[in-house]
């Protein structure tokens, strides 16, 4: 799905500033490194339309004409582009412009839509001029101008169009939706306005997210954006809905195993890293031992498929699990084994079942001691940051008309961090390349470190392409993808154990910084200890973590 490009700009506008100019990241197009495979057959993922009910079908469009640009301001200060789509299928009709920062690769998308009913789709009434740029002395192509559509009793806009003439639209180059067929929806990342930052109280461009996301939240993305004088402000727009929860699009088993050999990630692990990952049932096999409050002084060896692990209930502290007693097998198991290591899928709709999110889970049986830079000093911090079990996952997001990769999500410490597969570094044709941190574990995108702090002091994040390596497509298991019935996929028994994957840890955080004060000058002692102090657990490591459908994001969008 490479977008593609063309202008429609036929004269020099008198306001344009400036002419000649460097060459953008933008005015190339991203491809993926290979050709989409053959998906084998199903009912309607990589079709190309996807049905959402009560008359509307929408299809995605990623060929675009160029309308406007400008060359300052937005991201990186170097301006923002604005299009619209072209290469309409028969019958489909334009819902929004579409627009990104200048700084990235032509890497975009809009949906398109299609009334079968008559009642669907309706014309505005009339445009309202949200901005202009003839007033700014900016670097620009021309002089752009943002249009609301006002629509008929009963419809909302979904985008805006964008034009390079005074002159208002007309009233058939964009069509609104019935409301019914609507949802809400919020601002997500900046795309430009006139500073090089935003500002709350100026204009701004935003791309859009439906508001509630989830497995069975049932908005679509439509890859417009929203243009506003100030974000404090509503939204102006809306986004389209599935009302009739269609998954047809979806993959079925045989596609999920296409995909996945298709993008399956490589995995890197930095060359000091002592603690590699695991299969469940390594860790299972190899001595790891669950314990019950009250009884702690008989733990219980588990089985290796986890089927005694209690179901189901809460993360009460009733049951925990602990590395073996033994010591030597302790420090072995603690090692994990990279041979044996296995990657766990969870399958589920995302976006209004528009896109199928793959969510690949690794299993670490240690997580190490964090270290710390304080402006020009790298320090260990002893025991802070170690705990037994940890679960890390990176999420692909693939879109379900055509089957493209389309980002990644890279989990850090509780959080995360989305990529655009224009961003990403690829390896074997389209497998993204995550590269997982020293100790620590969190994932990202490009090797080098990355600091969990500020003012010069936090955690180190320390990442490199090493030979301690894994292709996740190896060795993967699906374990869970509800919206193909319960028959479907069988759950291991350890994936319902909703209980600590870890003990809790009793060190005494303050004699842990009383070592490091001890290597650190004056001046910094007091601003190092405010920083720890200020760390959440999932860093400070105080307690194992629970499993991965524990997590928010097992029914929920990542953050």
């Amino acid at each position: 799905m490479g977008s593609c490009l063309s202008s429609t700009q036929s004269a020099v506008n008198p306001n344009v500033i400036s002419r000649k100019r460097k060459t953008l990241p933008i005015d190339a197009s991203f491809k993926l490194p290979a050709p989409l495979p053959s998906w084998p057959p199903g009912e309607g993922f990589g079709s190309g339309i996807i049905d959402l009910g009560d008359g509307l079908q929408v299809c995605l469009l990623s060929s675009f004409n160029k309308v406007w640009a400008t060359h300052e301001g937005g991201p990186d200060n170097l301006g923002a582009s604005f299009f619209e789509p072209s290469q309409f299928p028969q019958g489909f009709s334009m819902l929004g412009s579409y627009s990104q920062p200048n700084n990235t690769l032509l890497h975009g998308w809009v949906l398109a839509g299609r009334d079968d009913t008559g009642s669907a789709l309706k014309q505005p009434i009339d445009y309202t001029l949200v901005w202009s740029s003839d007033s700014l002395r900016i670097k620009q192509d021309g002089v752009g101008y943002i249009w609301l559509p006002s629509p008929p009793d009963g419809y909302k806009a979904v985008g805006h169009v964008v034009t390079n003439s005074p002159q208002k639209p007309p009233l058939g180059k964009i069509h609104c939706v019935r409301s019914d067929l609507t949802d809400q929806c919020e601002f997500d990342s900046w795309i430009w306005g006139p500073g090089k930052e935003s500002d709350p109280n100026g204009f701004n461009v935003y791309s859009l997210l439906p508001r509630n996301r989830g497995t069975q939240a049932m908005g679509v993305c439509v890859g417009t954006f929203a243009a506003q004088n100030t974000i404090t402000a509503p939204v102006s727009l809306a986004c389209v809905k599935n009302v009739v929860s269609n998954l047809s699009c979806m993959p079925n088993r045989n596609q999920i195993q296409t995909i996945f050999q298709a993008y399956s990630p490589w995995m890197y692990f930095h060359p000091d890293e002592q603690y590699l990952p695991s299969s469940v049932n390594w860790y299972f096999k190899n001595g790891a031992l669950l314990y019950k409050k009250g009884d702690e002084s008989k733990p219980v060896p588990i089985e290796s498929n986890g089927s005694k692990l209690p179901q189901g209930g809460a993360d009460d502290d009733t049951y925990w699990m602990d590395l073996p007693l033994d010591e030597a097998a302790k420090e072995r198991v603690k090692k994990g084994n990279l041979q044996d290591s296995q990657v766990y899928l969870h399958i589920k709709p995302m976006l209004g079942a528009t896109f199928t999110d793959i969510a690949v889970w690794v299993f670490y049986p240690f997580n190490g001691p964090s270290k710390a830079k304080v402006e020009f000093i790298s320090i260990p911090l002893g025991k802070i940051g170690e705990h037994v079990g940890d679960w890390e996952h990176v999420t692909l997001r693939i879109n379900n008309f055509n089957g493209e990769l389309w980002s990644v999500y890279f989990s850090e410490h509780g959080g995360g961090t989305w990529v655009k597969a224009s961003e990403l570094e690829f390896q074997n044709g389209n497998k993204a390349v995550t590269y997982s941190s020293l100790h620590g574990h969190a994932m990202y995108a490009k090797p080098g470190l990355v600091l969990q702090g500020r003012g010069g002091i936090g955690i180190r994040n320390d990442t490199a392409k090493s030979k301690k390596s894994m292709d996740t497509g190896t060795n993967s298991l699906v374990v869970a993808a509800e919206y193909l019935g319960t028959a479907a996929v069988k759950e291991p028994p350890w994936l319902n154990y909703f209980r600590k994957w870890g003990p809790k840890v009793t060190y005494d955080i303050s004699e842990e910084i009383k070592k490091v004060d001890k290597l650190l000058p004056g001046k910094l002692k007091s601003a190092f200890d405010k920083f720890i102090r200020s760390l959440p657990n999932e860093v400070l490591g105080e307690q194992g973590p629970t499993g991965p459908k524990m997590k928010r994001n097992w029914t929920g969008d990542e953050v």
